[in-house]
């Protein structure tokens, strides 16, 4: 097995030579393994942990995009400039996807079948083991042509290729120089590179190849320019003629041939052969850019002589500087030019050849000033491969001057030959007192607006996605919506508990939950051909074409079941579900709040719940809401009450003490009990106020039976009912602690489901109130979830037994065993034991028998307000 350096080693180069061809300023920050690297075009690669957590300042400035496949996250790719192709997304997110499929333990150099381009692996003695696909199309090769067989003998006849590799199998890496392969018309130029790697059991060489045809084939439309009288030449950087003008061909002898491939100081035209000056001004011209002198014909004159680097790289031009061709332009067309000096400038005369051409246009096309000067510009622009869009796309032919309508004003796209794309407003303007042609010549100018349409762009995408994740926003969601005309899911899910746990986690980590959900919702509408959207911090929404409300929810409880990487841990989220079944037509605001509500009416319900849309949800969210807002005034409207229900040892039959109970007197609705609104304050910060302000009523309660009845009553304790949820959020209660302190906190009653949490806060919690006094019992002992080990745990006084144990009380025998095991059971841990909900006198003595030690219900008596309940108190 290889070891886990060498395969990393391995893809690192891989990656790197992938970011050099085709995001060269981006950086990658990939899963490479058990460790998460940096990389970038340059081959510097860094170990930045075991967390794929991007830094903060890539969420400040640049462009990131995210690297997934099948739903897990591979990479994060962030460019400064924002530029990232589409390209190097893909052929990075593919390397990426074959390491991670084929684990620690793959052969590193079985990843280069993956690669999108000419690559091979070979043994320390040069023999083929591995090549990609690319490679094998580059030459027209097979696999079974290459793999196992020297390099000489797929390649006879390369001395330079064989010379590079064998000094990097002796440890250095090392460019080949450009080699042509093949026979006219099929031949390509190849550009390379080859470095030492170590993989498998022994060193290796690694070959990438690069089709540099193209520059070839561009070199030889420069070339194609060259059909001028005068004396002028295209050359490699080390002198040898590629092409030959006419001109500088017809200065030779007669009797003398000159052949393209030799360098220009050898060509017979010149005098003392071969000629030192042409040969000076060459070598000083590649390594200034530009170079002058007057040089020494065969024919005894002299020839002024520049030579200067061209727009494309290694390639020269050799031209004769005496003077201009074609006619010189007047001082008015100088003067007019150079008014507009700021943009790309062409002036041409009425058989469409170029006169003037200013620096910028130059620049802009790629090739030199002198070189387009004289000539047909259509035809030009066509032989350097330059081609018009129109701001659509949609291609123009280039014009013929003369019959374009002056003056012209256009905007359109100009691809360059460089594959570059421009954004171009095109102005024309008529010369010599001619309006409506370029009959009498033509002044063209360009002018970039190349940044500013992709501000524009750039405005427009970000006012329809969202900035962390790259999705849509609810405006790029709307607009997917109003173009779906048939059947569809709008699938609205928002994560359960994400508040706290973005305080847990902080914003860097659940930033980065949220980009993996955001990759696996992303995959799974892109298989559907829908899209998918972030309405808010943790919500986020699909539209699912062609899908059921059954097979949507499958596939998004499916997505959920596989963890999420949070820093050090795995995380499983669970997710409200709301689902609405579109049939086309549906207006998009309309079907996007249908699908919101269904989730809201899943939340309501719980963790993890679904909610498909019916329209009694509507008007079931418009009361919830009514009533939320309803709510949010109502202690301060004087609309909560206290009823008090006291509680009475069995024994003796004396009052110990009185449950508060929470009512809401609503000026529309009557007397509602918390199972109508407490759930629903729940769900918001109006929690922390209800719970306070029934704290506070049922210490000033329990003070006014102290204060009525002193002697009978001087320990009256009266008890509420509270949920650790709301002990943990509730601000109020922290403002409470100096009365509690002061006072002596009420009793505590909290539901046994709450008890399942056994964590250190919520033990601490619970100590904290019963060293300000609270007795603490568990509610509703015996229904639903409980934890018989809270019992010992936490610091309880007494258990209450659920209402639905004491209802079939006395008549059925298996309540009648149950109600006594639990007796049994809280007596063994010193816990006293109330029964709740008891309404008749055949209940109590049973549970008197028993061994109970207290009750409370009907049978005993009813919730009273204070002032009953101090009547009844006087008369008990």
């Amino acid at each position: 097995m290889i070891p886990a350096f060498a395969s990393t080693t391995a893809l690192q180069s891989a990656l790197s030579d992938l970011l050099r061809m085709h995001a060269p300023q981006a950086t990658l920050l990939a899963s490479v393994g058990e460790e998460v690297v940096r990389v970038r075009a340059d081959a510097s690669t860094n170990l930045v942990g075991a967390d794929l957590v991007p830094p903060d300042d890539w969420f400040e400035r640049g462009e990131m995009t995210w690297l997934t496949r099948d739903g897990a996250l591979l990479g994060l790719l962030w460019s400064e400039d924002g530029q990232v192709p589409n390209t190097a997304i893909q052929v990075l997110t593919m390397l990426l996807a074959a390491a991670r499929m084929d684990g620690e333990g793959r052969e590193a150099e079985v990843l280069v079948t993956q690669l999108p381009m000419a690559t091979a692996w070979f043994t320390a003695d040069l023999v083929f083991r591995r090549v990609s696909r690319p490679f094998l199309e580059l030459f027209g090769l097979t696999d079974a042509e290459v793999a196992g067989r020297s390099l000489e003998q797929v390649f006879p006849d390369r001395p330079a290729m064989i010379t590079a590799l064998q000094q990097a199998s002796a440890g250095r890496s090392v460019r080949l120089p450009d080699e042509r392969f093949g026979v006219a018309p099929h031949q390509i130029w190849t550009r390379g590179e080859a470095r030492p790697y170590f993989g498998g059991a022994a060193a290796g060489v690694m070959l990438t190849l690069q089709d540099v045809s193209g520059e070839y084939e561009r070199a030889s439309r420069v070339a194609a320019l060259l059909d001028t009288d005068l004396p002028a030449a295209l050359l490699t950087e080390s002198g040898t003629v590629l092409h030959a003008s006419q001109g500088l061909l017809d200065l030779g002898p007669p009797s003398a041939s000159a052949v393209a491939g030799a360098p220009l100081w050898a060509w017979p035209c010149f005098a003392s052969l071969p000629s030192e000056a042409v040969r000076d001004l060459v070598l000083l011209a590649a390594r200034t850019g530009s170079a002058r002198a007057d040089v020494e014909l065969e024919s005894g004159e002299r020839l002024p002589l520049s030579v200067r680097r061209t727009s494309e790289p290694g390639l020269l031009v050799a031209e004769a500087w005496t003077g201009q061709r074609g006619t010189q332009a007047p001082s008015g067309m100088i003067g007019q030019m150079l008014s507009q000096s700021e943009d790309a400038t062409v002036m041409i005369d009425s058989s469409g050849r170029a006169q003037l051409v200013s620096e910028r246009a130059a620049q802009l096309l790629g090739v030199e000033a002198a070189r387009l000067v004289g000539l047909s510009l259509s035809r030009v622009l066509g032989e350097l491969g330059v081609r018009v869009f129109t701001p659509e796309g949609d291609p123009l032919e280039l014009p013929e001057w003369r019959d374009v309508p002056l003056p012209l004003r256009r905007e359109l796209l100009l691809a360059l030959p460089d594959g570059a794309l421009r954004h171009m407003e095109l102005r024309a303007s008529g010369l010599d007192g001619e309006p409506s042609s370029g009959a009498g010549g033509a002044l063209l100018t360009l002018r970039d607006l190349t940044a500013l349409r992709r501000a524009q762009a750039r405005v427009r995408h970000t006012a329809r996605h969202d900035a962390l994740t790259g999705l849509l926003n609810r405006t790029g969601l709307r607009e997917a919506l109003a173009a779906q005309t048939g059947p569809a899911v709008v699938a609205c899910l928002d994560i359960d508990g994400f508040g706290p746990l973005n305080a847990a986690l902080g914003r860097t980590a659940c930033d980065r939950v949220l980009i993996q959900l955001a990759a696996r919702l992303h995959d799974l509408a892109a298989a559907q051909g829908g899209s998918v959207s972030r309405l808010a911090d943790d919500t986020f929404a699909l539209l699912l074409p062609g899908t059921g409300a059954a097979e949507a929810t499958a596939a998004l409880q499916t997505l959920l079941l596989a963890p999420l990487r949070a820093g050090q841990r795995d995380l499983s989220l669970s997710c409200a579900l709301g689902l609405v079944t579109l049939q086309g037509g549906e207006e998009p605001e309309t079907a996007l709040n249908n699908a919101e509500i269904a989730m809201q009416h899943a939340k309501r319900q719980g963790r993890a719940q679904v909610g498909v849309f019916d329209p009694g949800m509507r008007a079931q969210v418009a009361r919830a809401f009514e009533l939320e807002e309803a709510l949010r005034g109502a202690a301060a409207a004087g609309q909560f009450a206290l009823l008090y229900q006291p509680l009475s040892d069995l024994g003796s039959g004396r009052a110990l003490g009185a449950e508060a109970l929470l009512r809401w007197n609503h000026p529309g609705l009557g007397v509602l009990p918390p199972s109508h609104f407490l759930a629903l304050a729940s769900h918001s910060d109006l929690i922390s106020e209800v719970s306070e302000w029934v704290v506070q009523q049922a210490m000033s309660g329990r003070s006014a039976v102290r204060a009525a009845l002193p002697e009978r009553f001087p320990e009256w304790q009266v008890s509420v009912n509270l949920s650790l949820e709301e002990l943990r959020r509730s601000a109020g209660l922290g403002r409470l602690l100096p009365l509690m302190a002061a006072q002596g906190a009420p009793d505590i009653e909290v539901a046994a489901g709450s008890l399942l949490d056994h964590s250190q806060e919520t033990l601490g919690l619970l100590e904290q109130l019963r060293t300000l006094g609270a007795h603490l019992s568990v509610d509703d002992f015996g229904e639903g979830a409980s934890s018989l080990s809270a019992l010992t745990r936490f610091p309880l006084s007494a258990v209450k037994l659920h209402p639905t144990l004491t209802a079939r009380l006395p008549e059925d025998p298996r309540s009648l065993a149950l109600v006594q095991g639990a007796i049994d059971l809280a007596h063994r841990l010193g816990l006293k034991v109330v029964a709740v909900g008891v309404e008749t006198e055949e209940q109590l003595a049973v549970l008197r028998d028993l061994g109970c030690d207290a009750a409370q219900g009907y049978a005993i008596c009813p919730p009273l307000a204070l002032p009953d309940l101090l009547s009844w108190l006087s008369a008990h």
